[in-house]
């Protein structure tokens, strides 16, 4: 028996995963390919004028009919009268399109404002070293453009941002290991003079690597012993930099020196241990970790959002501030954005975004064959009833799922507000 066969709507029965052969306009069902639930759709798709559909054994929790076991016995009684059901679909099919223009216009609203943060963080770190008092006065205005935005609302969502251009790795990485930090410390109640110096501190936590050699910041493999004391320096070469500016915040100048310090002592590049290592130090120290998983020199050895937060939760015992890291997974979901998912309908799809107030009910762009790529359907889980089976690598989809979706090597993530309208 093949994985997916062609069969007469007769043969069909609750439980079958079934293709629609239809433009996804010409049905009223969300999807083109869906597990049917109730006889009524079977009834429904019999008066879509086709004959036949595929049916996904291996996706069914029941096979298809044989064609000797279709008698006139297997008409099920439905109390809804399907024309009234098919209106209601339509309207409900009518209703998430507009709901989905609406994501989509708040995801780009968040786009623009991701790439002005990131076109202001490209150029204040280009300023650093000949305008360094201009350089930090414009960063603090970023911080605090930011900070407002955090703090004013209340409905706050996580998304996934497009992938980077090439080279522009460090302003990626310190603008989300910032942004997320400033999260945390924002549900952690933190005063806002707080939020903003560790903000500042973190996006400023690599300027020291402007300071070595592209060779060992660029290399694939593990760097030799005196690379990696080279590199340990960075943080302290960072300080050197940020010397030169008097009123910077001591808080924002720890962040810089202690992001890679644990709280064992294991760390670089002065082996501190948890009594000397200030609260913004640990904050940031946990978000780097995190970002570094996902996105390490060598791009072979990155993980997925959803292992990054698994090894963190197994392995940073006594090093990593616990409190810090259960607040970070709290906040990113159980499935972060940029996770690739199988839902419990069978489909596959990206994890785009997280309302920080629904945590495990994340939004996810869906993969659909029948849908074009530029429309397709980004799900609010709550409202389809579906829950995520697994996370899986990207690379273990499909070439054609893969390009449809189109996983992040990257994962930035930015925050918008949940809008109404």
């Amino acid at each position: 028996m093949g994985k997916s066969r062609f069969v007469s709507i007769q043969q069909l029965q609750v439980g079958n995963y079934v293709r629609l052969p239809l433009s996804w306009k010409d049905h009223p069902f969300l999807f083109s390919s869906f597990r049917i639930k109730q006889q009524a759709q079977i009834e429904l798709i019999k008066k879509l004028g086709i004959d036949s559909v595929y049916v996904d054994v291996a996706k069914s929790d029941t096979p298809p009919l044989e064609q000797e076991q279709i008698t006139d016995n297997n008409a099920v009684e439905f109390s809804e009268d399907v024309d009234e059901l098919h209106q209601k679909m339509e309207r409900y099919k009518a209703e998430r399109i507009e709901i989905l223009k609406k994501m989509r216009r708040d995801l780009s609203k968040t786009e623009e404002n991701f790439d002005r943060s990131l076109a202001r963080m490209r150029n204040l770190i280009n300023k650093l070293r000949s305008r360094p008092l201009n350089a930090i006065g414009e960063a603090k205005e970023l911080i605090a453009d930011i900070a407002e935005e955090l703090l004013s609302s209340d409905n706050l969502v996580l998304h996934l941002m497009a992938d980077q251009k090439q080279d522009d790795g460090i302003y990626y990485h310190s603008l989300n290991v910032a942004v997320l930090s400033m999260l945390i410390a924002k549900e952690l109640q933190w005063p806002r003079s707080d939020i903003e110096s560790l903000g500042l501190g973190a996006l400023f936590h690599d300027v020291g690597k402007l300071k070595l050699p592209s060779q060992v910041l660029r290399k694939q493999t593990a760097l030799t012993g005196p690379e990696q004391n080279l590199f340990n320096q960075h943080p302290l070469l960072g300080n050197e930099l940020i010397k030169l500016v008097d009123d910077f915040p001591s808080a924002a100048t720890d962040v810089i020196l202690n992001h890679h310090e644990y709280l064992d002592g294991s760390g670089s590049p002065r082996s501190l241990k948890a009594d000397a290592i200030s609260l913004p130090a640990q904050l940031a120290a946990v978000v780097n970790k995190y970002d570094m998983l996902c996105h390490p020199a060598n791009g072979q050895q990155a993980k997925t959002p959803y292992a990054a937060l698994g090894y963190l939760y197994k392995y940073s015992k006594g090093k990593l501030n616990q409190e810090f890291i259960g607040k970070m997974i709290k906040m990113l979901g159980i499935y972060p954005p940029g996770s690739v998912v199988e839902l419990t309908s069978g489909q596959f799809g990206l994890v785009m975004s997280v309302n920080l107030a629904k945590l495990l009910l994340p939004r996810i762009l869906v993969y659909d064959p029948m849908v074009p790529k530029d429309q397709a359907p980004i799900i609010d889980l709550e409202s389809e009833g579906l829950q995520i089976a697994r996370c899986i690598a990207a690379t273990a989809l499909p070439e054609n799922i893969y390009k449809y979706l189109n996983p992040r090597e990257r994962i930035s993530y930015y925050f918008g507000n949940d809008s109404k309208s």
